[in-house]
């Protein structure tokens, strides 16, 4: 049975259980997908159409996909304003399918914006679907790729004027994907280093989360007895709560990434990320590629899915190649052959004490009765009156970023979302609603500054459209915190620090003139209430702002860390 070639692909996503695509229009697949019955969830630009696939990518464990379309052929302007999410998806490893249009097939050839070449730094592979039987064909590569191996955006381009194919022919299978063990030899080699370590820790990225092996991280952690630090994009793979835990920055972080003589990588690069020090730590007393110390005395073991990343920052001791899920379990084997039971008595002292000064350095902070409101105040009450078992939150690029994942404790798998390898100001919007499309049940809150507000305010009224209940959290602080000066020294940019001041400005009533539930918060005892207001208003699908007035702190001074 003949079928009009962009029909055949969303009847190939509707047989992958795709239930919706985010855009902005337009794009050739839109209207075949709006009457095969995916809803076109419209953002109000490329950027965040693609955000939303991603977000929601993230927290699905590699059991679902985001799939976003955007227009390209001959008039790419789409696909380019789209290029920097796409680029984030690729540093963050995030698996999802971009959609676009290609040239049209008379013309190829003839010089124009050359999609492929143009995103092939940026994706983990790119086709041209040049001819309609090929449909069945690239999907299966595009599903086989976002399944297996190191997880990467896909984009495909499909031109507007394929004609017909054959389903019966060329029908569509959707394909597997492939994990493998690590080699039983390095598992020994592993365990044996790790059973004979004084002092070892668990450093667990992300790749966690995409293997679906909290269970078997909090398992293994437990087995050995090891403290458990986890990425930024790996917060909330291992609970917070647990007496393991010393959670993704701070005194517990710094301690034992100095007094521990084994590193056990977790489904993580090891890359330095997008500057050395803050979140990607620092591991003292290794072999890096810009510096090799004498004292090298602490043992890298990594455990990853991606064999580029193996000596590619530091220099390894040993490593394991294979799917963490698996090599864990592996790892439990082992270890539980090896030794009946690990006792060590004074590690959770430690870590106790290593929380406890943690707290003592930000309570003052998380308590205070300032106006203009501390941000830490406003992460303490949020923390205090959201259900830590039942909700999702983000952050946004810088101070929020750096503030509220040093402070906030995740309980459960995907309880946070930590990113920014690269950092595209106004993503966590995108974020929480991808989060919001997988977790429905849950109470979804985005935190962000004035400079992702300005990136966001256009998709509120998408939020709006689409009745997604989630609440933004706008610390309003009336400028760029940290770059100009203040009591945290001169500050990184002062020329272009400051923002039209709250005192002219009210983004609530912006907002509010958008559709949104909206309100101004300027004292501290005000938080909680309003918090409790908007997540009243999101259970009926009406999505909540609440500008807090906010002052500047800096974002992570060394007071506060060390």
């Amino acid at each position: 049975m003949k079928v009009q070639a962009h029909i055949g692909l969303v009847r190939i996503l509707k047989a992958e259980g795709v239930e919706w695509v985010s855009l902005f229009p337009s794009s050739g697949i839109n209207t075949p997908c709006g009457e095969e019955g995916i809803n076109n969830l419209m953002m109000r630009n490329e950027r965040f159409g693609v955000a939303v696939a991603d977000g929601f990518s993230r927290v699905s464990n590699r059991k679902q996909f985001g799939v976003c379309t955007v227009q390209g052929g001959l008039n790419a302007a789409g696909v380019q304003y789209a290029y920097g999410a796409i680029a984030q998806a690729y540093e963050d490893s995030t698996p999802l399918l971009c959609i676009t249009d290609g040239i049209h097939t008379p013309i190829t050839g003839v010089k124009s914006y050359d999609i492929t070449e143009a995103f092939k730094s940026v994706t983990k592979w790119t086709g041209y679907i040049n001819k309609p039987h090929r449909i069945p064909e690239f999907m299966t590569r595009a599903y086989t790729c976002l399944r297996t191996g190191k997880p990467g955006p896909i984009l495909l381009q499909i031109p507007r004027d394929l004609d017909e194919y054959d389903e019966l022919m060329f029908p569509y299978e959707p394909p597997m994907g492939w994990r493998q063990q690590g080699d039983p030899r390095d598992v020994e080699i592993a365990v044996r280093s790790l059973l004979s370590a004084k002092k070892p820790m668990i450093y667990a990225g992300q790749g966690i989360f995409y293997a679906d092996a909290c269970e078997e991280l909090l398992q293994f952690a437990e087995l050995i007895q090891a403290p458990v630090l986890t990425t930024l994009k790996g917060k909330s793979a291992f609970p917070e709560d647990n007496p393991l835990s010393i959670g993704v920055k701070g005194a517990p972080a710094e301690l034992f990434l100095h007094s521990s003589d084994l590193i056990l990588a977790l489904g993580c690069s090891l890359s330095p990320g997008r500057r050395y020090g803050g979140f990607a730590h620092q591991i003292p007393e290794t072999k890096r590629s810009d510096l090799i110390p004498a004292n090298a005395r602490k043992k890298i073991i990594q455990c990853t899915i991606d064999d580029t990343a193996v000596n590619r920052y530091y220099q390894v001791d040993h490593a394991i190649l294979g799917d963490i899920k698996l090599v864990l379990k592996q790892l439990i084997a082992a270890v539980k052959k090896q030794a009946e039971s690990i006792q060590r008595r004074e590690l959770l002292d430690e870590i106790g004490d290593a929380k406890k000064k943690h707290m003592k350095k930000f309570l003052p902070f998380m308590t205070s009765n300032d106006k203009p409101i501390n941000p830490y105040r406003v992460y303490w009450e949020l923390m205090n009156t959201i259900d830590l078992n039942n909700s999702f939150v983000t952050h946004d690029s810088g101070s929020t970023r750096e503030q509220l994942a040093t402070v906030y404790e995740a309980h459960i798998p995907h309880g946070f979302m930590g990113w920014g390898r690269v950092s595209t100001l106004g993503f966590g919007l995108g974020a929480a609603i991808g989060a919001k499309l997988a977790f429905p049940q849950r109470q979804v809150v985005n935190v962000a500054g004035d400079a992702a507000i300005g990136y966001q305010l256009g998709d509120y009224e998408a939020l709006v459209r689409n009745r997604i209940g989630i609440t933004t959290i706008h610390i309003n602080n009336s400028g760029f915190a940290g770059y100009g000066p203040g009591f945290w020294g001169p500050g990184r940019n002062p020329y272009v620090a400051d923002v039209t001041p709250s005192s002219i400005q009210n983004m609530a009533k912006s907002v509010e003139a958008l559709g949104e539930y909206a309100e101004r918060v300027e004292n501290p005892d005000e938080i909680a209430p309003a918090l409790k207001r908007a997540f009243k208003e999101n259970e009926s699908g009406k999505p909540a702002y609440l500008e807090i007035i906010c002052s500047q702190y800096p974002v992570s001074a060394p007071w506060l860390v060390k």
